[in-house]
């Protein structure tokens, strides 16, 4: 990537906002604001960093000056270390957005194979990422939940409410392995069972537009574990999206009106997805990623609790405090490195 080109281009379109938008051109006024405002930290940075070069360029002049020569010196090589800090804040701020970053996130998690087990590692998956939001100061919704009536739960949803909720928690989609000794095991043999997490981006109405024509309702009793959570009115909805074929299911509220509004909201996210997945599959062709492939059915993690690790096939990072991870302090570190992964990948590309 030619940085100094980015820059430039960056600062001459800042200027050309600045100038229609001093014409008042109400058409458009509040697209060119918005792109204005977007620019406005990324423009700091840049004239950060020149400052720095300028200052650089100035200082170097003065350590020709004998008398002058060490305290330049000084202050040469204190400019030399932030230049790269700032050359890579500003090349990570250049990298083009996902416009699902700042969206609040659909988490949605499923037992896959290990009967119980797998059940009851998808329930604690779930708390896992219900104790990260209110770590991170997040709000967490249960959507919905079907329980094994062990502990353990089929599948599970909830809605993640917050600042960049979507941008931290979309690389957490996959299949996540654990091995461990189930507690039903009498032999003492150390079991694999597999959960499946998927992260979509809430959808808002104006994502996806849903017609009545294209859905068809169907109304049941919920279906409990037993005793009082069995409901003696047909309150679950299932909603099934009949261009795609998606079918979305919520039985979590009494309320047939609000398992019906939960179920258009996650059907409305599924899709959204379901577009997403379709132009992420076109990019993949051209471009081979370790963290951000976003396939479901790819093995992401791997918790070994007898060893008391988690890895992370993609990265290969591996962490030897499972329990940290599981009660939320330090999926952080996970995540980060992921994060920190895609930004490497995506600077690489641009290079």
């Amino acid at each position: 990537m030619n940085l100094d080109l980015h820059l430039e281009k960056v600062l001459y379109r800042y200027d050309e906002l600045r100038e229609l938008l001093s014409s008042g051109d109400g058409a458009s006024f509040a697209k060119l604001s918005k792109e204005f405002s977007d620019l406005e930290p990324i423009v700091n940075a840049v004239q950060a960093l020149k400052k720095v070069r300028e200052d650089m360029g100035d200082v170097a002049a003065m350590m020709a000056d004998p008398d002058m020569k060490d305290m330049a010196e000084q202050e040469f090589y204190a400019l030399k270390e932030q230049l790269p800090l700032l050359e890579r804040e500003v090349q990570l701020m250049l990298l083009p957005k996902d416009e699902a970053d700042a969206k609040n996130a659909i988490l949605e998690v499923r037992a896959g194979t290990g009967g119980d087990e797998a059940a009851l590692f998808a329930a604690e998956l779930f708390r896992m990422y219900e104790r990260y939001a209110s770590i991170r100061g997040w709000r967490f919704e249960v959507m919905d939940v079907n329980e094994t009536g062990i502990g353990g739960v089929k599948e599970a949803s909830a809605t993640i409410t917050g600042r960049g909720v979507f941008a931290r928690l979309k690389f957490e989609s996959g299949v996540h392995r654990v091995q461990r000794v189930p507690a039903t095991e009498a032999q003492g043999r150390i079991h694999t069972s597999a959960a499946t997490v998927a992260i979509m981006p809430e959808a808002e109405e104006v994502d996806i537009v849903l017609n009545d024509s294209d859905l068809r309702f169907d109304v049941y009793r919920s279906q409990g574990s037993g005793g009082q959570s069995v409901n003696t009115t047909d309150s679950a909805c299932r909603v099934t999206h009949l261009p795609t074929g998606l079918a979305v299911a919520c039985q979590q509220e009494k309320s047939q009106h609000k398992n019906k509004a939960t179920a258009l909201k996650l059907l409305r996210s599924r899709l959204y997805d379901l577009e997403r997945s379709t132009k992420d599959a076109e990019r993949a062709a051209n471009r081979k990623s370790q963290v951000g492939s976003g396939d479901r059915s790819e093995r992401i993690r791997t918790y070994n609790f007898p060893q008391g690790r988690v890895t992370d096939h993609r990265i290969n990072l591996t962490l030897y405090k499972i329990e940290d991870v599981m009660n939320g302090t330090a999926l952080d570190e996970v995540v980060e490195a992921l994060v920190a992964a895609d930004q490497a990948e995506r600077l690489a590309e641009m290079a």
